[in-house]
Protein backbone atom coordinates (compact mmCIF):
# COMPACT_ATOMS: atom_id res chain seq x y z
CA UNK A 1 0.00 0.00 0.00
CA UNK A 2 0.90 3.89 -0.88
CA UNK A 3 1.00 6.41 1.81
CA UNK A 4 -0.21 10.00 1.11
CA UNK A 5 -1.16 13.15 2.33
CA UNK A 6 -3.97 15.90 1.88
CA UNK A 7 -2.83 19.21 2.46
CA UNK A 8 -4.39 22.48 2.14
CA UNK A 9 -2.41 24.47 0.01
CA UNK A 10 -0.46 27.85 1.45
CA UNK A 11 1.33 28.88 -0.79
CA UNK A 12 3.71 30.69 1.53
CA UNK A 13 4.26 27.13 3.37
CA UNK A 14 5.06 24.94 -0.22
CA UNK A 15 7.59 23.49 2.22
CA UNK A 16 5.27 20.99 3.73
CA UNK A 17 4.77 18.98 0.69
CA UNK A 18 9.50 18.40 0.89
CA UNK A 19 8.70 17.37 4.66
CA UNK A 20 6.25 14.90 3.57
CA UNK A 21 8.69 13.87 1.35
CA UNK A 22 11.26 13.70 3.87
CA UNK A 23 9.12 11.43 6.05
CA UNK A 24 8.90 8.94 3.12
CA UNK A 25 5.02 9.76 1.61
CA UNK A 26 4.48 8.55 -1.61
CA UNK A 27 2.42 11.25 -2.79
CA UNK A 28 0.91 14.77 -1.77
CA UNK A 29 -2.48 15.86 -2.70
CA UNK A 30 -3.30 19.91 -2.87
CA UNK A 31 -7.05 20.59 -2.22
CA UNK A 32 -8.41 22.87 -4.89
CA UNK A 33 -10.84 25.28 -3.81
CA UNK A 34 -10.78 28.93 -4.84
CA UNK A 35 -11.80 30.80 -2.34
CA UNK A 36 -10.84 28.86 0.69
CA UNK A 37 -6.81 28.05 -0.29
CA UNK A 38 -3.80 29.24 -2.41
CA UNK A 39 -4.47 28.15 -5.83
CA UNK A 40 -3.57 24.62 -5.92
CA UNK A 41 -1.44 24.88 -9.02
CA UNK A 42 0.74 28.00 -8.06
CA UNK A 43 1.70 25.60 -5.01
CA UNK A 44 2.49 21.87 -6.97
CA UNK A 45 4.32 23.58 -9.10
CA UNK A 46 6.49 25.30 -6.51
CA UNK A 47 6.56 21.62 -4.47
CA UNK A 48 7.48 20.09 -7.71
CA UNK A 49 10.39 22.22 -8.34
CA UNK A 50 11.62 21.50 -4.67
CA UNK A 51 10.88 18.04 -4.73
CA UNK A 52 12.54 14.89 -6.43
CA UNK A 53 10.41 11.52 -5.28
CA UNK A 54 7.10 12.32 -4.25
CA UNK A 55 4.23 12.10 -6.82
CA UNK A 56 2.29 15.49 -6.82
CA UNK A 57 -0.90 16.47 -7.63
CA UNK A 58 -4.31 18.34 -7.00
CA UNK A 59 -7.00 15.92 -4.79
CA UNK A 60 -9.13 16.98 -6.36
CA UNK A 61 -9.25 19.92 -8.92
CA UNK A 62 -12.63 20.76 -9.05
CA UNK A 63 -14.48 20.47 -12.53
CA UNK A 64 -16.41 23.21 -12.66
CA UNK A 65 -14.57 26.05 -11.82
CA UNK A 66 -12.18 25.59 -14.95
CA UNK A 67 -12.44 24.57 -18.58
CA UNK A 68 -10.90 21.12 -19.33
CA UNK A 69 -8.12 22.15 -21.53
CA UNK A 70 -7.34 24.62 -18.67
CA UNK A 71 -7.40 21.98 -16.10
CA UNK A 72 -5.09 19.70 -18.44
CA UNK A 73 -2.82 22.87 -19.54
CA UNK A 74 -2.68 23.33 -15.58
CA UNK A 75 -1.08 19.90 -14.65
CA UNK A 76 0.35 18.98 -18.08
CA UNK A 77 2.63 22.58 -16.93
CA UNK A 78 3.13 21.34 -13.41
CA UNK A 79 4.03 17.91 -14.85
CA UNK A 80 7.19 19.81 -16.73
CA UNK A 81 8.29 19.97 -13.30
CA UNK A 82 8.27 16.74 -12.07
CA UNK A 83 7.64 14.53 -14.64
CA UNK A 84 6.39 11.05 -14.61
CA UNK A 85 5.23 11.33 -10.77
CA UNK A 86 2.42 13.79 -11.32
CA UNK A 87 -1.38 13.27 -11.37
CA UNK A 88 -4.60 14.51 -11.87
CA UNK A 89 -7.00 14.03 -8.91
CA UNK A 90 -10.69 15.36 -10.31
CA UNK A 91 -14.18 16.04 -8.77
CA UNK A 92 -17.45 17.32 -9.61
CA UNK A 93 -16.51 20.33 -7.34
CA UNK A 94 -18.50 19.85 -3.83
CA UNK A 95 -16.79 22.52 -1.66
CA UNK A 96 -15.20 24.85 -4.12
CA UNK A 97 -18.77 25.53 -6.17
CA UNK A 98 -20.93 25.33 -2.81
CA UNK A 99 -19.05 27.93 -1.38
CA UNK A 100 -19.48 30.42 -4.66
CA UNK A 101 -23.18 29.14 -4.37
CA UNK A 102 -23.59 26.82 -7.00
CA UNK A 103 -23.65 23.37 -7.41
CA UNK A 104 -21.32 20.76 -8.20
CA UNK A 105 -21.25 19.48 -11.88
CA UNK A 106 -23.88 17.24 -12.93
CA UNK A 107 -22.26 13.67 -13.13
CA UNK A 108 -23.47 13.19 -17.16
CA UNK A 109 -21.63 16.97 -17.77
CA UNK A 110 -19.16 15.72 -15.54
CA UNK A 111 -18.58 12.44 -18.00
CA UNK A 112 -17.79 14.21 -20.72
CA UNK A 113 -14.99 16.92 -18.82
CA UNK A 114 -13.03 13.61 -18.25
CA UNK A 115 -13.20 12.33 -21.12
CA UNK A 116 -11.67 15.76 -22.51
CA UNK A 117 -8.85 16.20 -19.91
CA UNK A 118 -7.68 12.66 -20.87
CA UNK A 119 -7.95 12.71 -24.59
CA UNK A 120 -5.77 16.44 -23.93
CA UNK A 121 -3.18 14.10 -21.84
CA UNK A 122 -2.85 11.79 -24.52
CA UNK A 123 -2.13 14.49 -26.84
CA UNK A 124 -4.98 14.30 -28.62
CA UNK A 125 -7.34 16.73 -30.73
CA UNK A 126 -10.49 16.57 -28.45
CA UNK A 127 -14.45 17.94 -29.82
CA UNK A 128 -14.95 20.31 -27.07
CA UNK A 129 -18.61 20.59 -28.75
CA UNK A 130 -20.73 23.02 -30.53
CA UNK A 131 -18.48 22.25 -33.77
CA UNK A 132 -15.15 23.37 -31.90
CA UNK A 133 -11.55 21.36 -31.43
CA UNK A 134 -8.61 21.99 -29.69
CA UNK A 135 -5.51 20.21 -28.69
CA UNK A 136 -2.23 21.27 -27.57
CA UNK A 137 0.26 23.24 -29.34
CA UNK A 138 4.01 24.28 -29.63
CA UNK A 139 4.49 20.83 -27.60
CA UNK A 140 8.33 20.61 -29.27
CA UNK A 141 9.01 23.61 -27.69
CA UNK A 142 8.47 22.50 -23.69
CA UNK A 143 6.10 24.51 -22.10
CA UNK A 144 4.34 20.80 -21.01
CA UNK A 145 5.23 17.51 -20.00
CA UNK A 146 2.73 15.09 -22.10
CA UNK A 147 5.63 12.49 -22.83
CA UNK A 148 5.23 10.60 -19.44
CA UNK A 149 1.44 9.50 -18.75
CA UNK A 150 -0.45 11.87 -15.79
CA UNK A 151 -2.78 8.96 -14.38
CA UNK A 152 -6.76 11.02 -13.88
CA UNK A 153 -7.71 9.72 -10.58
CA UNK A 154 -11.68 10.60 -10.29
CA UNK A 155 -12.93 11.74 -6.99
CA UNK A 156 -16.41 10.30 -6.09
CA UNK A 157 -18.10 9.47 -3.48
CA UNK A 158 -22.08 8.53 -5.00
CA UNK A 159 -22.94 5.57 -6.80
CA UNK A 160 -23.10 7.62 -10.00
CA UNK A 161 -19.28 8.77 -9.83
CA UNK A 162 -18.32 5.85 -8.56
CA UNK A 163 -19.02 3.91 -11.62
CA UNK A 164 -18.07 6.82 -14.02
CA UNK A 165 -14.62 6.55 -11.98
CA UNK A 166 -14.46 2.93 -13.34
CA UNK A 167 -15.74 3.65 -16.88
CA UNK A 168 -13.18 6.52 -17.54
CA UNK A 169 -10.50 6.53 -14.99
CA UNK A 170 -6.74 5.75 -13.89
CA UNK A 171 -7.85 5.21 -10.40
CA UNK A 172 -10.63 6.41 -7.75
CA UNK A 173 -10.43 8.79 -4.84
CA UNK A 174 -12.97 8.67 -2.23
CA UNK A 175 -13.51 9.83 1.48
CA UNK A 176 -13.12 7.70 4.73
CA UNK A 177 -13.38 4.15 3.05
CA UNK A 178 -11.34 2.29 5.12
CA UNK A 179 -14.06 -1.32 6.87
CA UNK A 180 -13.68 -4.05 4.50
CA UNK A 181 -17.70 -3.91 3.75
CA UNK A 182 -17.32 0.12 2.62
CA UNK A 183 -13.98 -0.92 0.03
CA UNK A 184 -16.40 -3.80 -1.04
CA UNK A 185 -19.19 -1.75 -1.99
CA UNK A 186 -16.51 1.16 -3.72
CA UNK A 187 -14.86 -1.12 -5.39
CA UNK A 188 -18.01 -3.10 -6.92
CA UNK A 189 -19.60 -0.27 -7.85
CA UNK A 190 -16.24 0.94 -9.84
CA UNK A 191 -15.97 -2.44 -11.68
CA UNK A 192 -19.44 -2.35 -12.63
CA UNK A 193 -18.69 1.29 -13.86
CA UNK A 194 -16.16 -0.98 -16.35
CA UNK A 195 -18.27 -3.68 -17.02
CA UNK A 196 -21.25 -1.50 -18.53
CA UNK A 197 -18.38 0.95 -20.75
CA UNK A 198 -17.29 -2.57 -21.94
CA UNK A 199 -13.66 -1.62 -20.74
CA UNK A 200 -11.43 -3.69 -17.98
CA UNK A 201 -10.22 -1.59 -15.67
CA UNK A 202 -6.31 -0.68 -16.48
CA UNK A 203 -3.31 -2.33 -15.28
CA UNK A 204 -2.43 0.07 -11.76
CA UNK A 205 -5.65 1.02 -11.19
CA UNK A 206 -5.74 2.56 -8.04
CA UNK A 207 -8.01 3.02 -5.33
CA UNK A 208 -7.12 5.83 -2.75
CA UNK A 209 -9.11 6.80 0.29
CA UNK A 210 -8.94 9.94 2.06
CA UNK A 211 -8.63 9.87 5.59
CA UNK A 212 -6.79 10.50 8.94
CA UNK A 213 -4.53 8.68 11.46
CA UNK A 214 -3.92 9.10 14.88
CA UNK A 215 -2.39 6.93 17.77
CA UNK A 216 -3.40 6.75 21.10
CA UNK A 217 -1.16 6.92 23.78
CA UNK A 218 -1.91 4.17 26.51
CA UNK A 219 -4.92 5.19 28.45
CA UNK A 220 -6.06 7.64 25.85
CA UNK A 221 -9.52 8.63 24.64
CA UNK A 222 -10.31 9.44 21.00
CA UNK A 223 -11.78 12.34 21.85
CA UNK A 224 -9.02 13.90 24.09
CA UNK A 225 -7.44 17.31 23.06
CA UNK A 226 -4.38 16.35 21.27
CA UNK A 227 -6.99 13.65 19.42
CA UNK A 228 -9.29 16.42 18.75
CA UNK A 229 -6.83 18.84 17.57
CA UNK A 230 -4.97 16.19 14.95
CA UNK A 231 -9.06 16.01 13.76
CA UNK A 232 -11.62 18.07 14.42
CA UNK A 233 -11.37 20.21 11.04
CA UNK A 234 -11.30 16.63 9.42
CA UNK A 235 -14.44 15.51 11.00
CA UNK A 236 -16.44 18.91 10.66
CA UNK A 237 -15.92 18.85 6.64
CA UNK A 238 -17.26 15.43 6.92
CA UNK A 239 -20.16 16.87 9.35
CA UNK A 240 -20.58 19.79 6.68
CA UNK A 241 -20.72 17.37 3.82
CA UNK A 242 -23.40 15.37 5.54
CA UNK A 243 -25.01 18.45 5.90
CA UNK A 244 -25.43 19.62 2.31
CA UNK A 245 -26.48 16.33 1.24
CA UNK A 246 -29.30 16.20 3.83
CA UNK A 247 -30.48 19.42 3.00
CA UNK A 248 -31.16 18.46 -0.53
CA UNK A 249 -33.94 15.12 0.70
CA UNK A 250 -34.57 15.75 4.41
CA UNK A 251 -34.43 12.22 5.17
CA UNK A 252 -32.51 10.34 7.93
CA UNK A 253 -31.18 8.22 5.64
CA UNK A 254 -28.78 11.04 4.08
CA UNK A 255 -27.11 11.57 7.85
CA UNK A 256 -24.68 8.90 7.86
CA UNK A 257 -25.66 6.76 11.73
CA UNK A 258 -22.85 8.12 13.68
CA UNK A 259 -23.96 11.76 12.94
CA UNK A 260 -27.27 11.55 14.22
CA UNK A 261 -27.08 11.53 17.91
CA UNK A 262 -26.40 15.32 17.43
CA UNK A 263 -28.26 15.87 14.44
CA UNK A 264 -31.12 17.57 15.26
CA UNK A 265 -28.82 19.97 17.39
CA UNK A 266 -26.40 20.57 14.31
CA UNK A 267 -29.56 21.44 12.06
CA UNK A 268 -30.59 24.13 14.81
CA UNK A 269 -27.29 25.14 15.14
CA UNK A 270 -27.11 26.10 11.40
CA UNK A 271 -30.59 27.65 11.51
CA UNK A 272 -29.14 29.79 13.98
CA UNK A 273 -26.01 30.98 12.28
CA UNK A 274 -25.81 34.82 11.79
CA UNK A 275 -25.58 34.80 7.94
CA UNK A 276 -28.49 35.75 6.22
CA UNK A 277 -29.93 32.25 4.65
CA UNK A 278 -29.06 32.84 1.60
CA UNK A 279 -25.73 33.46 2.00
CA UNK A 280 -25.31 30.91 4.70
CA UNK A 281 -23.19 28.48 2.76
CA UNK A 282 -20.52 30.88 3.48
CA UNK A 283 -20.44 30.59 7.02
CA UNK A 284 -21.23 26.98 6.75
CA UNK A 285 -17.69 25.87 5.17
CA UNK A 286 -15.45 28.56 6.57
CA UNK A 287 -12.48 26.73 7.68
CA UNK A 288 -13.58 23.85 5.82
CA UNK A 289 -11.25 21.48 6.13
CA UNK A 290 -8.66 23.41 7.78
CA UNK A 291 -10.04 24.40 11.13
CA UNK A 292 -13.19 24.51 12.97
CA UNK A 293 -14.61 26.74 14.74
CA UNK A 294 -15.63 27.08 18.84
CA UNK A 295 -18.69 26.61 17.88
CA UNK A 296 -19.06 23.57 16.46
CA UNK A 297 -16.70 21.35 18.72
CA UNK A 298 -19.59 20.29 21.10
CA UNK A 299 -19.93 17.80 17.52
CA UNK A 300 -16.65 15.76 17.87
CA UNK A 301 -18.31 12.97 19.73
CA UNK A 302 -16.24 9.54 19.68
CA UNK A 303 -18.87 7.94 17.03
CA UNK A 304 -18.44 11.28 14.91
CA UNK A 305 -14.13 10.82 15.08
CA UNK A 306 -14.07 7.03 14.55
CA UNK A 307 -16.68 7.45 11.68
CA UNK A 308 -14.00 9.09 9.66
CA UNK A 309 -10.18 8.73 11.07
CA UNK A 310 -8.44 5.49 11.94
CA UNK A 311 -7.67 6.04 15.41
CA UNK A 312 -6.15 3.10 18.16
CA UNK A 313 -3.20 1.57 19.34
CA UNK A 314 -0.32 1.37 16.82
CA UNK A 315 -1.30 -2.13 16.75
CA UNK A 316 -5.23 -1.11 16.08
CA UNK A 317 -4.40 0.88 13.37
CA UNK A 318 -1.91 -0.97 11.64
CA UNK A 319 -4.70 -3.92 11.91
CA UNK A 320 -7.05 -1.55 10.09
CA UNK A 321 -4.93 -0.43 7.49
CA UNK A 322 -4.24 -4.18 6.74
CA UNK A 323 -7.60 -4.76 6.60
CA UNK A 324 -8.36 -1.76 3.85
CA UNK A 325 -5.64 -3.06 2.34
CA UNK A 326 -6.70 -6.83 1.49
CA UNK A 327 -10.23 -5.18 0.90
CA UNK A 328 -8.59 -3.25 -1.94
CA UNK A 329 -7.26 0.17 -0.98
CA UNK A 330 -4.33 0.71 -2.79
CA UNK A 331 -3.28 4.16 -0.93
CA UNK A 332 -4.34 6.26 2.16
CA UNK A 333 -3.87 9.55 1.89
CA UNK A 334 -3.89 11.35 5.11
CA UNK A 335 -5.76 14.78 5.79
CA UNK A 336 -5.93 16.74 9.32
CA UNK A 337 -6.42 19.92 10.40
CA UNK A 338 -3.83 22.88 9.11
CA UNK A 339 -2.32 23.69 12.63
CA UNK A 340 -1.27 20.10 13.26
CA UNK A 341 -0.52 18.70 9.56
CA UNK A 342 3.06 18.06 10.34
CA UNK A 343 2.18 16.60 13.55
CA UNK A 344 -0.19 13.83 11.57
CA UNK A 345 2.16 12.96 8.75
CA UNK A 346 5.54 12.23 11.29
CA UNK A 347 3.62 10.54 13.84
CA UNK A 348 2.39 8.51 11.05
CA UNK A 349 5.85 8.12 9.58
CA UNK A 350 7.39 7.26 12.67
CA UNK A 351 5.19 5.49 14.92
CA UNK A 352 2.95 3.37 12.25
CA UNK A 353 4.50 2.99 8.86
CA UNK A 354 7.99 1.00 10.55
CA UNK A 355 5.28 -1.39 12.38
CA UNK A 356 3.47 -2.34 8.63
Amino acid sequence: MRFGVVLAPRIDDWEVFRYAEELGFDSAWACDSQMLWSDCYATLALAAAHTERIALGPGVAAAGTRLAPVTAHSVASVAKLAPGRTFLGIGTGHTSMRVMGRKPMPVGEFRTYVRTVRGLLAGEEVDLGGGTHTRFLNRDHGFVDLDHPIPVVVGANGPRALRLAGAEGDGVVTIAVTRPDEVKGVTELVAEGAARSGRALPPGFTTTSMTNVVVLAEGESATSPRVLAMTDSWVGAAIHFAYEMWSIREDEDAVPPPFRPFWEEYCAHVAGMATPADRRYLELHDGHATWLSAAERRFLTEDAVRAVTIVGTVDEVVDQIRQAERAGVTELALQSPLATARDVMREFAERVRPAL
